[in-house]
């Protein structure tokens, strides 16, 4: 039997330069989503999954993440009073359980691999899941759920793929596989942006994995790859084939928040998913497309 995924990792330290000003003096997880912060959406999907710790890998200016998922007394107490039901059951579900969270910072910007490094000692000797809010999943149930449980069924390290345009190859982790079987291919390797005439395929890694722990003997080593930086997708390919390593096929909706066109996509999306949304956005954009 399997060990069960109880945590999560959150790199959440970089700069969001893509989205200055918005981002000057506001984390880039914290840019909402209709009404939800990017990262909020993260840890939901955990939870959908049974993960309930979290460790968030920070940097400077990171504070707001900490008081977005603690109490904020003042305000549920005014909502409370109001008797603002909805509203104020809304803001405690954004709260995460007393102990349950862990802010560490990466005090350089030294790569991904180096930001899931910084959570080894909160981690332990368990395995865990990796998540990039950047990538925000619409799916029921959703990516990390089946993430964990493809797990369940094969053991191992698990990472979410989907197909990208070839040309698009030198922007993503992309991974070398058998067979593919019921949305599961066991993998032979992984390459962090390779260039397009020599990807060995494109099934790329979308941000969401579950990582056994021997991951950190390989990035305690500190070796740097694509762009002089620490690459998780490095430390992975060295553990391909001395434990099970499996890509998993992710059907649902994906969202490139990083950039700004995929950051209005995601709302556009998001806003037509949810049924309290959907038939006003759907007036909204037919009135905007007519104008």
């Amino acid at each position: 039997m399997v060990q069960r995924v109880r945590k999560a990792v959150l790199p959440v330290a970089g700069l969001g330069t893509r989205f200055l000003p918005a981002t000057k003096a506001m984390p880039k997880e914290m840019l909402t989503v209709v009404d939800r912060p990017l990262i909020q959406y993260a840890i939901e999907e955990c939870l959908d999954a049974g993960i309930d710790e979290f460790i968030f890998v920070t940097g400077r200016n990171k504070g707001a993440l900490e008081d977005h998922f603690d109490h904020a007394y003042e305000l549920e107490m005014t909502l409370e009073q109001r008797r603002k039901a909805p509203e104020l059951k809304q803001t405690q579900g954004a709260t995460i359980k007393p102990g349950n969270a862990v802010f560490t910072r990466q005090q350089r910007p030294l790569g991904l691999g180096h930001a899931v490094w910084c959570a080894r000692h909160w981690v332990g000797r368990e395995p865990f899941a990796v998540l990039l809010p950047d990538e925000l999943m619409i799916s029921s149930p959703t990516c990390t759920a089946q993430l964990v449980a493809a797990y369940e069924k094969t053991g191992g390290n698990v990472v979410a793929v989907m197909d990208v345009p070839r040309e698009q190859t030198k922007s993503y982790g992309i991974v070398a596989v058998k067979e593919e079987k019921g949305g599961l291919a066991e993998m032979t390797g992984i390459v962090e942006k390779p260039k397009p005439e020599e990807a060995p395929s494109t099934l790329a890694w979308i941000g969401r994995s579950v990582v056994l722990p021997e991951v950190f003997d390989h990035l305690d080593k500190h070796e740097t790859g694509a762009g002089g930086e620490i690459q998780l997708t490095d430390a992975m390919a060295k553990m391909i084939g001395n434990q099970p390593f499996h890509a998993m096929r992710y059907t649902g909706g994906r969202y490139d928040c990083g950039n700004r066109l995929g950051f209005l996509e995601a709302n556009v999306a998001v806003a037509l998913h949810r049924a309290d949304t959907s038939t006003e956005t759907r007036k909204l954009l037919e009135r905007l497309l007519k104008g």
